[in-house]
């Protein structure tokens, strides 16, 4: 395996800018998600690292080598692509071993290295099958073999399950988990799925607009989002933001005016931002509660305007004072009481509070607990 180490990488096409400066070091063995919307330079990033798109400047090192110029078949690579693109007149065997077939590899070592990754992949059993027999779930491991019998140094994955249905998406997650334990190697994941990648990397990189966002473990940009893009890319439902303004401070926590001109406290460091200082007030779903009674200190009105049964839990939708968008709330029960047009209030413990400055730029704030 290998770490791959990305300094200043740029590309445009026709004048366009695609990635503007782009710096990444990724360690021998992790698994690295990068995530964004579409459009936001994450597949070009990838195709440059596996050397099908020239880079416009900038280094791109795996291991210890500069691969500038380096093609893309020497690069010590393997890449999995959202299509599967498997040979329908051959086997699974055939298909999974034919790269190394062309590059000359002795037979006996081919079909022990394909017997190896189907028994890694669990597919042994579909080995003298042809695609055709073959469901999607069990294509896509049968590609993510043919990537495994090359033993690359680094292993890159281009939204591959963007063509499965919700649940083997769910379950293919759970065995490229596994299979990143067994073996231990340097993965790259492309994936516009957020829950793809908060489920699957160690460190998610957050693309917007050709730059990094910011990077790090999936608790850490949940918990500690940079700015509000990244607090509201991460998270289903997406994180509340409401408009509001500084009110002052009080020890660690900040007052905040809502549009509504309800007041509440914010356990955050607000001492660069001025008095009356438009902010936003980032609240995730899950970390704000209902209580069936007229807005009070502390706490904002709204009214209820959907619920979704989830069966072990409900999102409620509501509409605040002050808010464009609808407010989301997360319960782990069922809110049966609750019903379109229902006046409630919407309090949250200070501690779960994210603020905004103007910028879109978190301001610092204390974990709970």
């Amino acid at each position: 395996m290998a770490s791959v180490r990305l300094q200043g990488i740029t590309k445009q096409y026709d004048n366009h800018p695609v990635l503007k400066g782009i710096d990444l070091d990724i360690a021998d063995g992790e698994f690295v998600v990068l995530v964004g919307p579409s459009g936001c330079g994450k597949s070009t990033l990838l195709r440059i690292v596996a050397g099908l798109e020239q880079v416009g400047s900038g280094t791109v090192n795996i291991g210890d080598r500069l691969c500038n110029e380096v093609r893309p078949a020497e690069r010590g690579i393997a890449m999995v692509f959202q299509s599967y693109a498997l040979y329908p007149h051959m086997t699974v065997a055939q298909n999974m071993g034919f790269a190394l077939k062309l590059a000359g590899v002795a037979r006996a070592e081919i079909d022990e290295r394909v017997a190896r990754a189907a028994q890694i992949l669990q597919i042994g059993h579909l080995l003298e099958r042809r695609p055709k027999a073959l469901s999607g779930g069990q294509r896509q491991r049968v590609a993510i073999g043919r990537a495994i019998v090359r033993k690359p140094a680094v292993f890159l994955f281009d939204e591959p399950l963007s063509n499965l249905d919700a649940a083997l998406r769910g379950q293919t997650r759970v065995e490229l988990a596994r299979l990143h334990r067994e073996l231990n190697a340097t993965m790259i994941y492309v994936t516009h799925d957020q829950v793809e990648a908060m489920t699957l990397g160690q460190k998610i990189v957050v693309l917007n607009g050709g730059h990094i966002e910011q990077s790090g473990t999936p608790l850490q940009l949940y918990e500690r989002p940079a700015n509000r893009f990244v607090a509201g890319f991460l998270g289903s439902p997406r994180m509340n933001f409401l408009p509001g303004a500084l009110a002052g401070e009080e020890g660690s926590a900040a007052h905040v005016r809502l549009a509504s001109g309800a007041l509440v406290r914010v356990a955050a460091d607000a001492t660069r931002a001025a008095p009356g200082a438009a902010v936003t007030l980032g609240l995730r779903p899950e970390h704000l509660r209902i209580e069936a009674q007229d807005a009070q200190e502390g706490g904002f009105a709204a009214t209820v305007t959907l619920v979704e049964y989830l069966g072990d839990s409900s999102i409620v939708y509501l509409q605040a004072e002050g808010v464009p968008d609808m407010v989301a709330v997360k319960s782990g029960a069922a809110q049966g009481a609750l019903a379109a047009g229902a006046r409630v209030t919407l309090a949250f413990d200070p501690a779960h509070g994210h603020l905004f400055d103007a910028e879109g730029l978190a301001l610092p704030r204390a974990l709970p607990g």
